[in-house]
């Protein structure tokens, strides 16, 4: 475990890259309406913008695999996060669609290889202190998510409302957390985040789709609910509840990583926190559903905070219950199992509003993937010793 020495100097790491890994994603959305003008894009083109990055996270999540194994955890955390840093310059030098397409396509990769590593870097790091570490890192992700769209108002005229040094700028402080995890990520820590030669999941193993699934609500959950709320507000004639909504949704997810961080001994390794998450992200679905008013706007902070507990739960799995050198590994599989069931669910919930008329509906195949996260986490066995994806697999 890290020392008391090292000890902040871990957690003040593991927020800062959190951080890192969402200041590019969240850049996008606040100048939508200047890349449509500026490269004439469709509503379809706007949508794949949107969705390659989740698509690219599902496919990545195996290459940082096979990095972490080759390189290490905190190497494969500086190259990812230099790698998103890259990808979110260079879109701002895009001089078509096809370069800005291309451009998000790295920033996607250099994120989707350094999230399975970083719950390898809490299992080394702070193997006795998962759930804090976890909560961590967790609300530096919600801070990078808010940040971008947050401070737009302020930046977007100080730099001359151009969007291009908009994602210019973003690169920078990711650069820079890239830089700083290399100089002074804790040394001796850095050394037992050991990692197994074998890198590619053992997919038949019941434990690595278990995890995957009980993991796989949190993604339709949240980016689901973000695509389809402002559709739902409109058709029921309330588009001034969308900002609001949109805004409680989000905003409702710091509450659920600050609860990880203040209760984490007396939630980790347990079924029940994932299994309630779950239970009251299903409840506030209902709440939105059936309403169009300002419960729907509480019903949407509520279900933030339940996509946010449920996120940063599924994230303590793979460190509680695998070796320490299986966590990249067991992690990669997770999230490519959680990110391939989120496109998948998204077209569902696309298909369910056309076929039944009307906005409401799309939100029903969120609410089924849901289900095996109230299911499944019952099953799992967390006193048992650690050991997740042990089976023979391609080796480095």
């Amino acid at each position: 475990m890290a020392t008391s020495r090292s000890l902040p100097a871990s957690l003040a790491l593991l927020w800062l890259v959190g951080i890192a890994l969402r200041l590019a994603i969240l850049a996008v959305p606040p100048v939508i309406p200047a890349l449509r003008a500026e490269f004439h894009l469709t509503g379809t083109e706007i949508g794949v913008l949107s969705g390659v990055p989740i698509i690219v996270f599902a496919v990545a999540a195996l290459v940082g695999s096979r990095l972490v194994a080759w390189v290490g955890v905190v190497s494969a955390v500086v190259a990812g996060l230099l790698l998103t840093a890259l990808g979110s310059a260079s879109r701002g030098l895009a001089s078509d669609v096809i370069s800005l397409f291309a451009a998000t396509v790295v920033m996607g990769i250099g994120v989707g290889v350094t999230q399975p590593a970083l719950p390898a870097l809490v299992g080394g790091w702070l193997p006795r202190r998962i759930g804090l570490g976890t909560g961590i890192y967790t609300n530096g992700l919600l801070i990078g998510e808010i940040l971008p769209v947050a401070l737009f108002p302020v930046l977007f005229p100080a730099l001359g409302d151009s969007w291009r040094a908009t994602f210019v700028l973003w690169a920078v402080p990711i650069a820079a957390i890239a830089l700083l995890v290399m100089a002074t990520a804790p040394r001796q820590a850095g050394a037992r985040a050991v990692v197994s030669g074998r890198w590619w999941p053992d997919w038949p193993a019941r434990d690595i789709w278990r995890l995957g699934l009980i993991f796989g609500g949190v993604g339709p959950l949240y980016f689901g609910s973000n695509a389809f709320l402002p559709g739902y507000l409109s058709e029921a004639g309330r588009p001034d509840l969308i900002s609001p909504a949109l805004t409680a949704l989000n905003l409702g997810q710091l509450p659920a990583s600050l609860l990880l961080i203040g209760f984490a001994r007396h939630i980790e390794g347990r079924a029940w926190p994932i299994v309630a998450a779950s239970v009251l992200g299903l409840v506030s679905l209902a709440g939105i559903v059936m309403t169009a008013g300002a419960v729907t706007v509480a019903s949407a902070a509520v279900l933030g905070f339940a996509a946010g507990a449920a996120f940063a739960l599924g994230l303590t799995l793979p460190p509680l219950l695998s070796t320490p050198g299986e966590v990249a590994r067991v992690s990669a599989a997770m999230f490519t199992i959680s990110y391939a069931g989120t496109v998948v669910v998204a077209v569902l919930c696309g298909a369910a509003w056309d076929f039944f008329g009307t906005a409401r509906f799309a939100f029903l195949p969120i609410a089924l993937s849901v289900l095996p996260s109230i299911l499944l986490a019952p099953t799992i066995r967390f006193g048992r010793k650690p050991g997740i994806a042990v089976a023979e697999g391609p080796s480095s």
